[in-house]
């Protein structure tokens, strides 16, 4: 909710914005701003433009406040299905971050939360960022930092969502959309803090958009990595093969659709047949 003197404080910046004092920067993947050019106009207001699908925002001494808008950078009705995720830094302090939608406000992280470093996510219809400096006697060790990225609604609620399994359609898709898809088994679970970790070998490798697995020599068919899942899919160790799918988040693997591979390959033949399939896949 939104309090009597922040409200007192947001207005006169909100005013001030529309009228002269607004900043506007050009649209990149990334920005990084100084509070030091505010000095001396701390109820400055600048505008940041973020029109990529990944990127970052490091703002130094934050003075004042930025209103960050992260769009896609093609419109289009899908793209009011997309969520933006942000992660701060274990370094990120100096401002308190809101969900600005019309000018009203809502908390998204405090200062003082930043630090955990944990993803945070929300529709893009939500509203922009609106970041705001706390006033403290010291900015020289103040610095806000994140990473964001633009996903689809789903995957955005994939961590907190309870685990169902995939549909069939679901998991033909995945197959043809996700960041990896590599054929495999499971090799050991970990249970961490607030997710598992699953070590996983694999035997082919369809795709990966980053390096996810990790080759075990030039001699070897073979690659290993770990997949984060959340920790209520209770994932376990067990013997036969798996289709492995996903997507990377902030340079991490988190499992999709994951059917034991007989099954995927009864599957995709019966869409084969029926001309189904939205992609080929090699199965020899």
């Amino acid at each position: 909710m939104l309090t009597p003197i922040l409200a007192s404080l947001l207005l006169p910046l909100l005013l001030l914005c529309r009228i002269s004092f607004c900043q506007y920067s050009s649209d990149q993947c990334s920005w990084k701003g100084s509070g030091l050019s505010h000095e001396g106009h701390t109820r400055d207001v600048e505008q940041v433009y973020l029109r990529c699908s990944q990127g970052s925002l490091e703002w130094l001494y934050p003075t004042g406040a930025i209103i960050v808008n992260l769009r896609p950078n093609t419109v289009s009705q899908a793209a009011t299905r997309l969520s933006v995720c942000i992660k701060p830094s274990a370094d990120s302090r100096g401002t308190n971050i809101y969900l600005d939608r019309n000018g009203k406000l809502r908390m998204l992280l405090r200062e003082q939360d930043q630090a955990q470093g944990k993803v945070q996510c929300f529709n893009i219809l939500e509203g922009s960022l609106f970041i705001e400096a706390v006033p403290h006697m010291d900015i020289s060790r103040r610095i806000t930092v994140f990473q964001y990225e633009l996903v689809s609604d789903r995957l955005a609620h994939s961590q907190s969502a309870p685990c169902q399994p995939c549909s069939d359609a679901e998991m033909l898709l995945a197959v043809c959309t996700n960041d990896f898809v590599a054929r495999g088994s499971i090799k050991k679970v970990e249970q961490e803090e607030e997710h598992s970790s699953v070590t996983v070998e694999i035997s082919r490798l369809y795709r990966q958009k980053t390096q996810v697995f990790v080759s075990g020599g030039v001699r070897v068919r073979s690659w290993r990595g770990h997949i984060k899942m959340p920790l209520q899919c209770r994932v376990k160790s067990g013997e036969g093969e798996f289709l492995f799918t996903g997507m990377v988040r902030f340079g991490e693997a988190w499992m999709g659709c994951a059917p034991r591979y007989k099954d995927f390959l009864r599957l995709y033949h019966e869409a084969q047949q029926q001309g189904t399939n939205p992609c080929h896949v090699d199965t020899d």
